[in-house]
C-alpha cells in the first residue's frame, strides 16, 4: 500500500514510524497544485494538511482509497468528489484542543500586561538608560474580574472557558450553530456577547454563518477596553474592518493566530499606527509538540481503521 504524504513540514520534522509501518511511504515537505496528481498516481492512501484535493485531482486518481485530513477542518477537500469516487476522508479530532486553548489565554494576557511592548522596552536598551525603576508608558490590566466572552462553544470553547474560570473571569458565550446544549455558561445573543465582554474569543468553524462575523458594525459595538482574539479561522474577522478599529482606538487590541489567506501578503495589519495593539502569530496555536504527536497518532489511527476493514 503507497502512501504520501503531500506536505510533511506541518508536522515539524515529528517521528512518523506509526504511519510508515502501514506500507510503502513518500513524504513531501511541501506540494504545490501542480504536482499533487505525479506525485499521488499510484497511492492508495494521501495524507494532507492544507493540500487541496479537488474534484479534478480525485478523479485523477483512480487507485485512491483514503484520503487523511491532518488536521480538523476539511476545506481543502471535496468531500462530494470524493463520496462519488468511492474514497473515504477521516479528519483529525481534539488533538490540539489544550494548546488552542492555553494560546488564548497566553494572548488575553500578553495584551493585557503590554507584555510584547514592555520585552521590547527592556531589549532595545531605554530600560538601561532611564532613571527609574518603573515605567508606566502602557497602563496594564488584571484578567481577574473581567468577562470573558466566548464564539462557539465546542471543545475548545470549553477548555478555554475552564481555564478563563480559573483565572477569575465570569464566562460567557454565544452558540453560531444555534444548537441547544446544557452549558455551565450564560447564553448570550451576538450583540449581548459584544456588548457586556472584556476579552472575546472565537472558537468556531467558518461556513456560511459565521463567514465575517465580526465586521465594523460589531466591532464598533465592543468595549473599546476590550480585546479580541481569533484563534479559529481567518474568514471569521474581517481584517480590514479589525485594522480601522485598531488604529481609531475602538478597542484596546487584538489576537490573531489565523488570516484570510495563509500566508498573509498584503494588508493593513502590517501597517498599524500603533502596532502594539495587536498580537499576532503564523497559524501555529494549534502546534505544540504534544498536540503535533496527538495529530500523528489521529492520523495513523484512521490508517489502522481502514486497513482493518480492507
Amino acid at each position: 500500500m503507497k502512501i504520501v504524504f503531500l506536505d510533511e513540514y506541518s508536522v515539524c520534522g515529528r517521528d512518523l514510524s506509526s504511519i510508515k509501518r502501514f506500507g510503502d511511504y513518500i513524504g513531501y515537505d511541501t506540494t504545490s497544485p501542480e504536482q499533487v496528481v505525479e506525485r499521488c498516481a499510484d497511492a492508495e492512501v494521501v495524507i494532507s494538511n492544507k493540500v487541496v484535493l479537488d474534484a479534478t485531482i480525485i478523479a485523477s486518481l483512480p487507485k485512491l482509497r483514503l484520503i487523511c485530513v491532518a488536521a480538523t477542518g476539511m476545506n481543502n477537500i471535496d468531500l462530494n468528489a470524493a463520496a462519488e469516487h468511492g474514497v473515504e476522508v477521516r479528519n483529525a479530532v481534539g488533538y490540539s484542543t489544550y494548546s488552542v486553548a492555553e494560546t488564548t489565554i497566553c494572548s488575553a494576557l500578553s495584551l493585557l500586561r503590554e507584555v510584547t511592548y514592555y520585552d521590547n522596552y527592556f531589549k532595545s536598551g531605554e530600560y538601561s538608560k532611564s532613571e527609574r525603576i518603573f515605567n508606566f508608558d502602557r497602563p496594564t490590566a488584571q484578567l481577574r474580574g473581567k468577562r470573558w466572552g466566548i464564539i462557539g462553544m465546542g471543545n475548545i470553547g470549553r477548555e478555554v472557558a475552564r481555564l478563563a474560570e480559573a483565572f477569575g473571569c465570569e464566562v460567557a458565550y454565544y452558540s453560531t450553530s444555534g444548537v441547544e446544549r446544557d452549558e455551565a455558561y450564560n447564553k448570550l445573543s451576538l450583540n449581548e456577547l459584544l456588548n457586556s465582554s472584556d476579552v472575546i474569543s472565537i472558537h468556531c468553524p467558518l461556513n456560511e454563518r459565521t463567514q465575517n462575523l465580526i465586521s465594523a458594525e460589531e466591532l464598533a459595538m465592543m468595549k473599546k477596553s476590550a480585546i479580541l482574539i481569533n484563534v479559529a479561522r481567518g474568514g471569521i474577522v474581517n481584517e480590514a474592518a479589525l485594522a480601522e478599529a485598531l488604529n481609531n482606538g475602538n478597542i484596546r487590541g487584538a489576537a490573531l493566530d489565523v488570516f484570510t489567506s495563509e500566508p498573509l501578503r498584503e494588508s493593513p495589519l502590517y501597517n498599524l499606527q500603533d502596532p502594539y495593539r495587536l498580537l499576532a502569530s503564523p497559524h501555529n496555536a494549534w502546534s505544540s509538540v504534544e498536540a503535533i504527536d496527538r495529530l500523528i497518532a489521529c492520523i495513523a489511527g484512521n490508517i489502522q481503521e481502514y486497513t482493518a476493514k480492507k
